[in-house]
């Protein structure tokens, strides 16, 4: 009978902490949702060393491309939401509304060929 490889301990402890953060963001609940990505952020932080990846019996260089599109997709949706709340607390609250995008304030103040360049 073959030896089925199990993922590594990071790459669990990874996905869990993934799991909560899509658990967080499909309930709509902010603080979660930032203790979850906190906790990723941790996560990432403990990577394995580079040379782990290329041990016998690792499943690391497998497993993480999987884990990575994963984080990216969340991380977009976390974006998503964040881009939301700030648009309905400028729209409840005015005087709260961040600075325009790119440095413009919609008099010409900043050039539009140098607008993207001050963000």
């Amino acid at each position: 009978m073959p030896a089925v490889a199990l993922s590594h301990p990071w790459i669990l402890q990874l996905q869990g902490a993934l799991d909560a953060l899509e658990k967080a963001l499909l309930a709509g609940e902010a603080m979660a949702v930032e203790a979850a990505s906190a906790q990723v952020q941790t996560i990432l932080k403990n990577a394995p060393r580079t040379a782990e990846f290329q041990a016998e019996g690792s499943t690391l260089a497998k497993d993480l491309p999987a884990a990575a599109q994963r984080f990216a997709q969340l991380r977009q949706a976390v974006l998503r939401a964040q881009a939301q709340s700030q648009r309905a607390v400028a729209s409840l609250i005015p005087q709260t509304a961040a600075a325009p995008v790119y440095g413009r304030s919609g008099q010409g103040s900043t050039p539009a060929s140098r607008g993207y360049l001050s963000a």
